[in-house]
């Protein structure tokens, strides 16, 4: 099963000011991932090509970066997820920036009951935090914050 999932946000930054949130990633200041709602993201070493490490269950390898604009991380596990997740920045202006977080993968195996009964849930809520957090560090505020839904309180109480 083919899987491709987009969450964006423009921010009223210049892209090298959002670049800095890609950038400081799973390091002790990271203003991107939201790592006191979810599990943080933990990397064998500073964010470079071919660190690894992961959130929870989730598990990778950063396979490219570019500072200030670009990381992907390409999946070894869970066992099933084929594919990779990457946060890119995208310039609109003097002032404004596309903050972009794709995953593409394949689920095969169980990762095909895994992903649409649970995983996509909660990466779409992590996600959509995430972007908040972009926000909140780049304005001071969140305009239009992510709510959980009951299926994402539910999932993450069956999980803990």
């Amino acid at each position: 099963m083919g899987v491709y999932n987009v969450h964006e946000r423009v921010l009223p930054v210049p892209d090298a000011e959002a670049g800095l949130l890609i950038d400081g990633l799973s390091g002790t200041g990271d203003r991107l991932w939201p790592g006191r709602d979810w599990a943080p993201m933990v990397l064998d070493g500073p964010l470079a090509t071919g660190a690894a490490g992961g959130h929870g269950p989730v598990r990778y390898t950063v396979a490219a970066y570019v500072p200030g604009r670009w990381v992907r991380f390409t999946f070894t596990g869970p066992r099933g997820f084929d594919g990779f997740h990457e946060y890119t920045v995208h310039p609109l202006g003097p002032d404004r920036t596309l903050l972009r977080h794709t995953l593409a993968m394949r689920a095969r195996g169980p990762a095909r009951l895994s992903w649409p009964l649970a995983f996509r849930l909660l990466h779409d809520a992590a996600l959509e935090d995430s972007l908040d957090r972009a926000e909140r560090a780049c304005t001071g505020r969140v305009a239009r914050p992510a709510r959980w839904s009951r299926s994402v309180r539910l999932l993450r109480r069956l999980v803990r």
